[in-house]
């Protein structure tokens, strides 16, 4: 059998553009219109301004845009901080069955390699579509291990997916190719430690992960020689990084049905801007709200079930996750987030400001949450969630959604994608900027110069 690293190699240097069909190239552009309307409004946040100043500080040369900004920085640094501020409110898309925000890091890869190889915005399409099913895929394999001992697969598998946009921008040829991805293998990192106290690191990997795959394929392109056994070797990114973990892999997954079966149709648009494992509690609270009339005061206690792979990242430890420590904290508390559904029947970006956090009612909702782990959970195919209530009148109501909102079987419509997009928009432009970067964005394929397409998103 071939090595994962060199079927993937055939597959990226021989795509068609014709060879993708039209419906998954339409969500492709539905894809980036999201990620791009998440970026702008993170551009209102102070982590974005602190970051943004800290790369700009490290070069005062640089011609490459940042989505919706003036000030440029040099190629990588571009790419990184445009994966930032994709992946900053934690408002991007997922692949499910993979557990990867895969636009997050492809879109700022294939924007820069685009730009760097003068390419059009067609063939940066395609080669942001080969990056989703590559990162998506690689995830896949792992089925949640990554997780469970600390790396986040955001960064882990997607920068193979950027190596490859670039590869193939660039013009590596299979070895080439082949070559690129072990060089990815060393670059490859991002740790969960953030969970511990709401710290801002996660917010970085994606575009770590777009500057790395941009590096690995360029040093593969003037003859840098790397490891040929990037994911099922000996020391490959799965034994090395999984450890006991790595025995429920299927690498099969990395490659079955390329180019028949594509999964960028499988990844879910966030209604939400919170942990993706979370949004299923979120809409059963509401629903308990809305549907069964539940108030707040009348709880004695909150039972949630989650999946059992996702407890540590959403549940534990229960004491912080009940009284997160900041924004980025509450968005991966399952208590704190439940507790918002009931009091406040919606979260939005209000919700992850100091007031909602140190709302009292929110608070002492949220001491009432316990969780354990669903004995019918649909993982990874949906991340589902069940609450249990226990009124204090000594009833029990209960609501389960087995498939998140958002997810493929679940999807968020074109016009509820393009809602969002305008509603984030809109936090930094108006409304007459925000349409029109919205046309632009959906006429991606029409631009001779993707160069001239970064520009738009610039603003």
């Amino acid at each position: 059998m071939p090595a994962i690293a060199e079927t993937l190699a055939e597959f990226a240097a021989g795509l068609r553009d014709d060879a993708i069909p039209a419906a998954v190239r339409k969500r492709a552009h539905a894809l980036i219109l999201d990620a791009v309307g998440i970026a702008l409004a993170s551009n209102s946040f102070d982590f974005a301004e602190k970051t943004f100043r800290g790369f700009s500080a490290l070069s005062s040369h640089g011609d490459a845009p940042v989505i919706g900004r003036t000030e440029r920085l040099p190629l990588r640094d571009a790419a990184v901080m445009n994966g930032f501020l994709i992946h900053g409110i934690d408002y991007d898309d997922t692949h499910v069955a993979g557990i990867v925000h895969p636009t997050a890091s492809a879109l700022p890869a294939a924007l820069a390699a685009a730009t760097l190889a003068g390419a059009s915005g067609r063939d940066m399409l395609t080669a942001f579509i080969l990056g989703i099913e590559a990162s998506a895929r690689i995830g896949m394999v792992a089925k949640g291990g990554f997780h469970q001992v600390g790396f986040h697969p955001t960064s882990l598998a997607g920068i193979f997916g950027c190596t490859l946009i670039a590869g193939r921008l660039f013009g590596l040829d299979a070895k080439q190719f082949a070559m690129a991805q072990g060089v990815a293998l060393s670059l490859a990192s991002g740790s969960m430690e953030f969970l511990e106290d709401g710290a801002w690191t996660k917010r970085l990997h994606p575009g770590w992960a777009a500057s790395a795959g941009l590096t690995a394929a360029m040093l593969a392109k003037h003859g840098f020689v790397g490891p040929e056994q990037a994911y099922e070797g000996r020391f490959g990114l799965y034994k090395s990084h999984l450890g006991p973990e790595e025995a429920h892999c299927d690498y099969a997954l990395a490659t079955a049905d390329l180019g028949k079966v594509w999964e960028l149709q499988n990844v879910a648009t966030k209604p939400y801007p919170a942990c993706h494992f979370t949004h299923a509690c979120i809409d059963a609270a509401r629903a308990l709200r809305d549907e069964q009339h539940v108030q707040a005061e009348d709880i004695a206690h909150i039972r949630a079930l989650v999946p059992k792979e996702v407890i540590k990242t959403v549940c534990e430890p229960i004491a912080n996750k009940r009284k997160p420590a900041n924004g980025y904290d509450a968005q991966f508390s399952v208590p704190f987030l439940v507790a918002v559904g009931f009091v406040r029947g919606r979260f939005g970006l209000a919700e992850l400001e100091p007031e909602a956090l140190n709302d009292p009612t929110l608070l002492a909702l949220a001491e009432k949450v316990d969780y354990e782990a669903d004995p019918n959970s649909g993982f990874p195919t949906y991340y589902s969630g069940e609450l249990i209530v226990t009124l204090k009148d000594g009833r029990t109501l209960s609501h389960r959604e087995h498939q998140n909102r958002g997810c493929a079987d679940r999807p968020l419509t074109a016009d509820e994608i393009r809602a969002k997009f305008l509603a984030n928009a809109t936090l930094a432009l108006d409304a007459a900027k925000s349409e029109a970067m919205a046309a632009q964005i959906e006429a991606l394929e029409s631009f001779e110069r993707a160069a001239d397409f970064g520009e738009a998103l610039a603003g």
